[in-house]
């Protein structure tokens, strides 16, 4: 029988073929469920905007009316219906009104029916934002409507990723360009993109708002290893005592338009405090500190409850030789306060050798396996 190689040029022409085939499937995927999702939440927006207008009544409900919508969407559909979401919903249809919409619709296709009592075809409405819901949410951020405008125009003829158009955005690019005296060369450079600009199919369908409106789990790591020390992680604080009682795990965050995720969050029954843990696999970093510090503020102020203490941080760094844990306790209201942490929490060095021990028992596992698999070939 033949054998098939991969400098066979036969089976390089079908492989090539299935592979452009597949990455064609997946980014188009994403693409509709970007549409049908940005699409969705225009419409929602739209509904909160005509509901407030129905007269001085309904416009009085304000804010109570997106904390009941907030309350009972996310109990039937689960995440992604913040109050914070379904504003910029109600900012996304203000900002990209009916008549635009429904002008650009009737271009490619017949309008959908916008009697109240009908609902909207999803799928024709989609035709009209051809960029990524995380596209227009960046775009929602830029207040001049000119700049908004010209952001949105580049980023359609450039293929911007939501990465360039951030990165767009951030370096006032609108306002360089009208102060510039040669704007052409300045367009056609923008139309490059730089390393990391470029977002894979899968980061595509990964994108937290696309998990949101999925309704899927956000539960992945950088690395097999990082997932296995976590897991071993939180094991591990359970069995030092009933003190510990665990959150979550790989619990998001949104800061603006940037989203976050902490690896491990605990709750310490006898300090009453939330306990922020932070895994790095590689070398630590002063930006550790900066944004384990954010991450503790961000937790002060939206997971806090009454009466509870102010929450603490574990920076872990698990590189091969460099093992160290920090508590982050700066910041507490007084000293007393941060010696009775210190007592009540577990030694640093105790969770450093922990996980130094637990690496060098995963990676010393994963080269058992990997030499018995090579023995069995």
């Amino acid at each position: 029988m033949t054998e098939l190689t991969s400098s066979n040029t036969d089976y390089s022409g079908i492989h090539g073929d299935i592979v452009a085939l597949l990455e064609a499937a997946r980014s188009a995927a994403a693409r509709s469920v970007n549409a049908l999702m940005t699409a969705t939440y225009w419409e929602i927006g739209r509904r909160i905007v005509e509901f407030e207008q129905g007269g001085q009544e309904r416009a009085g409900y304000g804010q109570a009316l997106l904390k009941r919508l907030s309350a009972d969407l996310t109990a039937r559909f689960g995440r992604g219906f913040g109050v914070v979401n379904l504003q910029q919903m109600r900012l996304f249809y203000q900002a990209w009104p009916l008549e635009q919409i429904y002008q650009t619709v009737s271009d490619k296709s017949p309008a959908p029916q916008t009697t109240p009592a009908l609902s909207a075809d999803l799928t024709s409405l989609a035709k009209a934002f051809p960029l990524p819901w995380s596209a227009y949410v960046r775009l929602l951020s830029v207040k001049n409507p000119q700049a908004r405008a010209f952001y949105e125009t580049e980023a359609l003829r450039c293929g911007w990723s939501v990465r360039q158009l951030d990165r767009q955005v951030n370096s006032q690019f609108y306002e360089r360009i009208a102060l510039s005296h040669n704007k052409a060369a300045m367009l056609q450079k923008a139309e490059y993109a730089e390393p990391g600009d470029s977002i894979t199919p899968e980061q595509a369908l990964k994108d937290p708002f696309v998990l949101e409106f999925l309704n899927l789990k956000d539960e992945y790591s950088e690395s097999d290893l990082e997932d296995a020390l976590i897991r071993h992680l939180a094991d591990f604080l359970l069995e030092l005592g009933d003190d510990f009682a665990f959150v979550g795990r790989q619990r998001r965050l949104r800061i603006d338009d940037s989203w976050f995720r902490i690896d491990l969050l605990f709750f310490h029954r006898q300090l009453k405090c939330l306990l922020v843990i932070d895994l790095k696999v590689g070398k630590f970093s002063y930006t550790d500190a900066g944004q384990m510090h954010m991450y503790l503020n961000y937790a002060r102020e939206h997971w806090m409850k009454p009466g509870e203490s102010p929450p603490v941080g574990l920076i872990l760094c698990a590189e091969k030789g460099a093992t160290e844990a920090h508590y982050a306790l700066e910041g507490l209201p007084n000293k007393v306060l941060a010696a009775e942490y210190q007592m009540a929490l577990p030694d640093e060095k105790l969770l450093a050798d922990e996980l130094d021990k637990t690496r060098r028992e995963l990676e010393a596992r994963c080269l058992g396996l990997a030499s018995a698999q090579e023995g069995n070939v």
